[in-house]
């Protein structure tokens, strides 16, 4: 993660609506005594408030106790559920997935958000909210330590994400989604409730297929190896169908309103996040 990478990042800005729903409020907004964001009015003060939220200039004007009542509005967290599974080892697309998730770690911070990044393979490994350039350097540290491992299952994951998010969040997924298509649009729709950013991950060589001849292909996830001959109709049909899966994943997508980009992990990664920032509904310059 060097330092010019962030510093691209810093000419965006994450845009980010203020949520105010619980799961304890709903869609109402909360108001609390003390200290908030928006003023709503004063009310005399009443034993057991904290003394230090007495408005001294009211009492100058009127010799009496006042406290300004706020009206706290809650930061959408950016929760980034990173997908760690074997998988995810191949050609390097773990450390280009690992760099977006830093930049939405990144952006957030810019914005004073905060940010969870939560990694998923056998299990989901929930990452707790942070703040801060500090937090972000040890969530770089941990991201760098990681080795892609097991298997995952996507739908799972998601319920077990939707379950932990008590309020309304901005959830990043990024993974090469490419398990199975019902799971994968079914954890589309779990995780539709908030918004959501889904970013598809995929080598050269799954986009490509340019093997030819006798080849030995081995699941990361599994062990199994599969000895096959790769033809041209072979190539076409794997495209075919692999067009079909990423096709169905977009229109899911779409259907919920969610932003979804497939990257290739071979592409520059300032020049896929700008892309990604200028096309994203949820984003903005």
């Amino acid at each position: 993660m060097d330092t010019e990478f962030f510093n691209e990042l810093s000419k965006f800005a994450l845009f980010v609506k203020k949520r105010v729903s619980t799961a304890y409020s709903g869609g109402r907004k909360s108001l609390r005594f003390g200290h908030g964001i928006s003023p709503v009015g004063y009310r005399e003060y009443r034993r057991g408030d904290d003394f230090k939220l007495v408005d001294w200039k009211v009492y100058g004007r009127t010799e009496k106790l006042y406290i300004r009542e706020h009206e706290e509005e809650r930061s959408l967290v950016v929760h980034i559920l990173l997908d760690g599974s074997a998988s995810m080892g191949y050609e390097d697309k773990f450390t280009y997935a690992s760099r977006f998730a830093a930049g939405f770690a990144y952006l957030a911070t810019l914005e004073n958000e905060k940010y969870a990044i939560s990694l998923f393979c056998k299990k989901l490994y929930l990452g707790e909210p942070k703040r801060g350039r500090r937090s972000l350097f040890q969530s770089i540290e941990e991201l760098d330590r990681i080795t892609p491992r097991g298997s995952a299952n996507m739908l799972t994951i998601a319920d077990q994400m939707e379950a932990s998010l008590k309020s309304t969040s901005l959830v990043v997924l990024i993974s090469d989604l490419l398990g199975d298509t019902d799971d994968i649009l079914s954890s589309i729709y779990r995780l539709s409730g908030h918004e959501l950013v889904v970013i598809q991950v995929l080598a050269s060589q799954e986009t490509e297929l340019s093997f030819k001849g006798d080849i030995k292909f081995v699941d990361l996830e599994s062990g199994q190896p599969l000895i096959t001959r790769i033809t041209d109709a072979e190539r076409k049909e794997y495209l075919r169908r692999l067009a079909e899966h990423n096709d169905k994943i977009h229109a899911a997508c779409n259907q919920v309103g969610a932003d979804y980009f497939l990257m290739r992990s071979d592409r520059p990664i300032f020049e896929a996040f700008s892309e990604m920032l200028s096309r994203a509904v949820i984003l903005k310059t």
